[in-house]
């Protein structure tokens, strides 16, 4: 008879295969077994599921912002991966801006390391950083574990992580291809935005015309062809622009190496709700019509998108101006990450969706990008990270039950559906009093083929 540490007695149990009945035999935090619900076997730990939740791999968030250190007042690693663990997120990571030092030195990457140790409730990767002037710290940070680079193509809202420009977009690209690691890239262009007039005032119409769909389809092509010509790997960030779709597909038929991600706020919120002064909605690039959303939408389904992810992007509650609404003046950034499974849930479901595809876009393919290869799947060999996911139950979100160290978001008061009632870790349910995440560096690295 096999015998378990843990033996995990699912009927709805979400697997590659679909959502089946099945038993989960752990050892050591691993999962070792996946075998038919009746299967036979001892464990020192049984944990039997009702027909009332679901088993989903525990998702992984490939694009959270942790300003710790230097702006941990606007979050840190513990307030961040509480606010994780409660989404069904069991490994999520870092963007190299918003900490002071940016991560685009190995000194740095130590620096935002030391800070995190002893403080994560999940585990923690890191991406590193691009800008004007250090390619030759790519290879060192990669060496030194990091998961890939990010850049931008216009201003990112913070003097010490420059954008780059197109020729220094391609020249880090040539690197990245001799590494083997992808540029992650925000893909708006600063030629577009130095022609149009920025926003000011309460009017949200003002600031989404100062962000149009073709500042980011400008440059979603100018990623494309950058990558066509060094055969690098890109990846587009926060996709909001359904544009930039019909580019993507094509890219990808003939042979560029291109993925793209989009986010709760753009595949549930819309322009046409949000009122003036309301810049808890605030994000760059912004929300869109509700026509342009449904387009994503079937960019999703049609595997154009590959994977959701929460752009977790913290500030204090002053830096929202809530009480001017100036959109001009507010941070542009939306906290979400304990509530992507839910706000993404409520809209697929109704779509007719499952919480197959769900999986796939916010588990398997996340830890395809960052080449995470033991997350996102319920599999033999893979780690025991699992949210038990209640997806028939009801809430309305209340900023005082956020684990977020400032809870503004635009769900609040939002009716949703679909509850995480436990997350569990290598295959111990996740205590937010005894921090046991890990930092995951480069030896945790594999293919990141998505498709």
């Amino acid at each position: 008879m096999h015998t378990f540490d843990l033996l995990i007695r699912a009927p709805r149990t979400v697997t590659e295969s679909g959502e089946l009945p099945r038993a989960i035999g752990v050892v050591d935090g691993t999962i070792v077994a996946v075998e038919d619900l009746d299967f036979v076997a001892s464990a020192t730990e049984i944990l039997e599921l009702g027909s009332d939740v679901v088993l989903l791999p525990g998702l992984v968030d490939s694009h959270v912002h942790i300003c710790e250190p230097g702006n941990t007042e606007w979050e840190g690693f513990a307030s961040a991966t509480r606010a994780a663990a409660a989404g069904g997120v069991t490994t999520l990571v870092d963007m190299p801006l918003d900490s002071v030092p940016t991560t685009i030195t190995v000194a740095a990457l130590e620096t935002k390391r030391r800070a995190a140790e002893g403080q994560c409730h999940v585990d923690v990767g890191f991406w590193g950083g691009v800008v004007p002037g250090n390619l030759a710290d790519l290879a060192p940070l990669h060496a030194s574990g990091v998961l890939g680079f990010k850049c931008f193509l216009a201003d990112s809202g913070s003097d010490d992580f420059p954008p780059l420009d197109l020729a220094q977009m391609e020249a880090a690209l040539g690197v990245l291809h001799g590494l083997d690691s992808p540029l992650l890239v925000h893909a708006e262009s600063a030629d577009a935005l130095a022609w149009i007039p920025a926003a000011h005032g309460r009017d949200y119409a003002a600031y989404l015309a100062s962000r149009p769909r073709g500042v980011e389809n400008l440059a979603v092509a100018q990623v494309i062809e950058a990558a066509r010509r060094t055969g690098a790997r890109a990846h587009v960030l926060h996709l909001s622009s359904s544009d930039a779709l019909p580019m993507i597909a094509s890219a990808r038929r003939e042979g560029v190496d291109i993925t793209a991600e989009s986010c709760p706020h753009y595949l549930a919120l819309t322009a046409e709700e949000i009122g003036p002064g309301a810049t808890a909605f605030k994000c760059s690039p912004p929300v869109r019509e509700a026509a342009n959303r449904e387009l994503l939408w079937q960019g999703l389904v049609d595997g154009v998108v590959d994977l959701i992810v929460s752009d977790h992007s913290p500030c204090t509650v002053e830096m929202k101006e809530l009480d001017s609404g100036d959109f001009g003046a507010a941070w542009g950034g939306i906290s979400s990450l304990q509530l992507g499974l839910p706000v993404i849930w409520t809209e697929a479901r109704r779509r007719g969706l499952s919480l197959v595809n769900i999986a796939a876009w916010m588990a398997e393919r996340p830890a395809r990008l960052a080449g995470l290869s033991t997350k996102g799947r319920i599999r033999p060999g893979f780690d025991a990270d699992f949210a038990i996911f209640a997806p028939d139950e009801e809430f309305v979100v209340d900023p005082s039950a956020l684990h977020h160290r400032h809870p503004v978001t635009p769900y609040v008061g939002k009716a949703l559906t679909g509850v995480v009632r436990q997350t569990l870790l290598r295959g111990r349910p996740i205590d937010t009093d005894h921090p046991r995440g890990r930092l995951l560096t480069g030896r945790h690295l594999s293919s990141r083929s998505i498709a």
